[in-house]
């Protein structure tokens, strides 16, 4: 026998199929995925993105429908993004009875009860200057916009959401959305903070397909992506103020802000695969340069590993309709 033979030798736990799924550490499956959904009112037809290609806007009257085909998808999450014709200065549809959000939340909910729905709760969407909030001479008014997100979000738990998810990054907003839901009778609805959310160029596919460009950029309250830990403390502030779940957005460039965050909080953490990371699997995909079921899994995985429980993810409904991940 050789001097050097290997005793450990790691292959004899991977020279099979059922061997490697008997040993393997991570798994993905429905109960991970949210699946966010672009609702636009005053159209149609549905509306193509061709920055995201098979992701589309869904029209408001065709929301039912869509909503019970995700459900037969498989697809036990969504979160509502709105797409409002009805934009002001201050986004004052969001907190509108009537308005959009409160209508798609409805609906959503009617059509399958068990489905849980999430709304984004922001303003970018509803917004003529595209701006996360109350906007002025010295850019966004972080407090004015904090009483404008606790109104905006009991809105959306009336309507029937099962938990909001503030994306303003306005510094207090999920101490003031909390205490507007404790005060508006709401102390159980779950707060899912999008805690730290980074200024990312990967966001451009999505600011597209939702109609939220606007002049200049939002640095001045969202995260540089050069500060891992700044985006800790976002977090942990967060999490302070009483949120119930913890967001890293994006996802793949900001792995290494997730793991460090799951070694500090033992709350939820939801990781946002966003729009420009759809974009590069799927026309990386649609050049033959990529197989698509593995690339989506494998990147869903590193998520997970990363330290997420859940995931934002435009191919959720794909990846379970397909069978790229478990069903249960």
């Amino acid at each position: 026998m050789s001097a050097i033979f290997p005793l450990r030798r790691q292959r004899r736990l991977r020279h099979s199929a059922p061997l490697r799924s008997l040993v393997q550490e991570t798994h993905i499956s429905a109960n991970d995925l949210i699946y966010p959904l672009l609702v636009e009112e005053g159209i149609s037809e549905p509306v193509a993105i061709p920055t995201m290609p098979g992701i589309h806007r869904v029209p408001e009257k065709s929301l039912a429908r869509e909503i019970n085909a995700i459900a037969e998808d498989g697809v036990k999450a969504v979160i509502l993004f709105g797409i409002s014709h009805h934009k002001d200065a201050e986004g004052s549809d969001t907190w509108n009875p009537d308005g959009l959000m409160a209508r798609m939340v409805a609906s959503a909910k009617r059509e399958v009860p068990e489905l849980v729905v999430i709304t984004d709760n922001c303003f970018c969407e509803y917004t003529d200057h595209g701006h996360c909030g109350v906007y002025g001479p010295n850019g966004v008014d972080n407090d004015a916009t904090l009483e404008n997100l606790a109104r905006q979000a009991l809105v959306a738990v009336e309507a029937g959401a099962d938990m909001v998810a503030p994306s303003a990054m306005m510094d207090g907003q999920i101490a003031a959305i909390r205490r507007g839901l404790d005060e508006g009778g709401h102390p159980e609805a779950p707060i899912l903070a999008y805690s730290s959310k980074f200024a990312s160029a990967f966001y451009g596919p999505f600011r597209a397909a939702a109609g939220c460009d606007l002049v200049g950029d939002r640095r001045a309250y969202q995260m540089d992506p050069a500060n891992g830990r700044e985006a800790l403390l976002e977090s942990l502030i967060d999490e302070a103020e009483a949120a119930d779940m913890l967001m890293v957005k994006p996802g793949l460039p900001y792995l290494d802000v997730l793991t460090r965050l799951r070694e500090r909080t033992l709350l939820p953490l939801v990781c946002y695969q966003v729009g420009g990371e759809y974009a590069m699997i799927r026309f990386a995909a649609d050049a033959d340069a990529l197989n698509e079921a593995a690339s989506v899994h494998e990147s869903l995985l590193a998520m997970k590993r990363a330290g997420a429980d859940l995931i934002i993810s435009y191919y959720a409904r794909q990846a379970l309709r397909e069978g790229w991940v478990s069903a249960s």
